[in-house]
């Protein structure tokens, strides 16, 4: 059997990942950290820390600690948002709009709607969640 791999990166190219193995569905992450790291909500998918491999660009990624235990990667040159690594997990979350297409993925869910901005409704009818 042969293992799926998907592929991704940063928007100018300096950063690139391999996953191997299947990567849990899309959430929607409306947590006001997500929102100001983003300027909206985030759509993530993760994977355990083996199946995620930077192939290209390893110093490039700037990781920033937005809270105890918790630390978001970026890439240091265009300044795309990567990861969200929480160090007790033994889980990588990586931003969906980061892989290349095809990605076979689907959102499944919507989490801390209790946070999420103002300015706009979620109405696409997946399952919302106050918190996670």
């Amino acid at each position: 059997m042969t293992e799926e791999v998907r592929e991704g990166g940063c928007l100018c190219g300096a950063v690139r990942y391999r996953l191997t193995g299947e990567p849990r569905p899309v959430f929607g992450c409306h947590c006001t950290q997500c929102r100001k790291t983003s300027g909206h909500f985030v759509a993530a998918t993760a994977v355990k820390r083996e199946q995620l491999e930077i192939v290209e660009g390893a110093d490039k990624v700037t990781w920033y600690g937005s809270s105890p235990g918790v630390r978001r990667g970026f890439c240091g040159t265009c300044g795309s948002n990567l990861f969200w690594d929480r160090e007790s997990l033994d889980i990588i979350a990586l931003m969906a709009g980061g892989l290349d297409a095809p990605s076979g993925l689907k959102m499944t869910q919507h989490i801390f709607v209790s946070d999420k901005g103002d300015y706009y409704e979620i109405a696409d009818g997946l399952p919302q969640k106050p918190v996670r």
